[in-house]
């Protein structure tokens, strides 16, 4: 068996090999520098770059896995996969830890009001007279309910806080105290303090909210988009900023990446940006390679996948 890897896996390579001797792995840094003759030899394919396209995969006949080392699978071609019946895992969970990081350092950066003590300490301001809210009893709604939100739910339950979660039907999930149909959204809104965008992107979930979705928030609502910036169109979420539909927005992901000098998203002060690194992590080839071993195991065995199967009708 073949499995041919489009980017350098590091201490991970040496691991698989000894770990799965009787398999002949291959490993490039980019997929420019795969030879045609291994691409049309490949069993199995680890990837996350976007030149594994329709073309990609018609020149790769012996193909029956691809190992995706990202969450999201919405660049791959999905017909091809289906037609030609190729198996597909995900990195799914990997990011979790990470993202809830980043999540809670955005909230608690604004309910403990951390920028505007700084801009104090810079005016050599001792204003020790500031009082700041808490989380605990804030109702956090997120748009999504699997692996990472459910980390986040969880951490966001140890801090006191309510949860809600939106799912396709409603159905209960881990660390939710609340579950709701995606579609009943605009009916929950008023609940929530924050909301926090953890979806994939789908063909259901591109530009899944418009302005009427930010208009049914409240207007002291915290937004946080940590799943992907086409969850609503730049222009609507600037539009929601500006008229104070929502308190403040922070955005790690946006939908034309990257975010051009010349968005207005830069001249608002009531967003703050990160360029799309709250899923980054320096063990993040370690874990996606955990589930790709796993696996491996198994599909050696008896063909099968045992974790982070994509559903491809799903997108998922």
């Amino acid at each position: 068996m073949l499995v041919v890897s489009l980017m350098r896996l590091d201490d991970q390579e040496v691991k698989l090999q000894e770990a799965f001797p009787n398999v002949d792995f291959k490993f490039y840094k980019h997929p420019s520098q795969l030879p045609e003759e291994v691409q049309q030899q490949m069993d199995v394919l680890i990837s996350y770059h976007p030149e594994v396209d329709e073309a990609f995969i018609e020149n790769a006949p012996q193909l029956k896995w691809i190992a995706w080392y990202a969450t999201g699978v919405n660049p791959l071609p999905f017909e091809i996969l289906k037609k030609r019946e190729i198996q597909l895992t995900n990195a799914g969970g990997v990011h979790a830890q990470q993202l809830t990081e980043f999540l809670f350092a955005y909230i608690l950066d604004d309910y403990k009001e951390l920028k505007a003590i700084y801009e104090e300490q810079q005016a050599r301001i001792y204003n020790h007279k500031r009082v700041t809210p808490s989380v605990k009893d804030q109702h956090i709604l997120f748009l999504g309910t699997g692996k990472i939100p459910q980390r986040a739910a969880q951490v966001a339950q140890t801090l006191g806080m309510k949860t809600i979660g939106l799912n396709t039907t409603g159905h209960a999930a881990d660390h939710f105290d609340e579950t709701y149909a995606i579609s009943e959204r605009q009916h929950v809104y008023e609940k929530a303090d924050i909301v926090v965008n953890l979806l994939p992107e789908t063909v259901d979930t591109r530009y899944l909210l418009t302005a009427e979705d930010f208009k049914a928030m409240n207007q002291r609502t915290l937004f946080v988009n940590l799943g992907r910036g086409t969850i609503a169109k730049e222009a609507v979420i600037v539009d929601a900023l500006k008229n104070k539909m929502i308190r403040k927005a922070y955005l790690d992901v946006f939908e034309k990446e990257p975010l051009e000098s010349n968005s207005e998203l830069y001249q608002l002060d009531n967003v703050f940006l990160t360029p799309h690194i709250s899923g980054s992590h320096v063990d993040n080839k370690k874990l996606a390679t955990d589930i790709f071993s796993n696996n491996l195991k198994s599909f050696l065995n008896n063909g099968d996948l045992i974790e982070n199967n994509v559903n491809i009708d799903r997108g998922y």
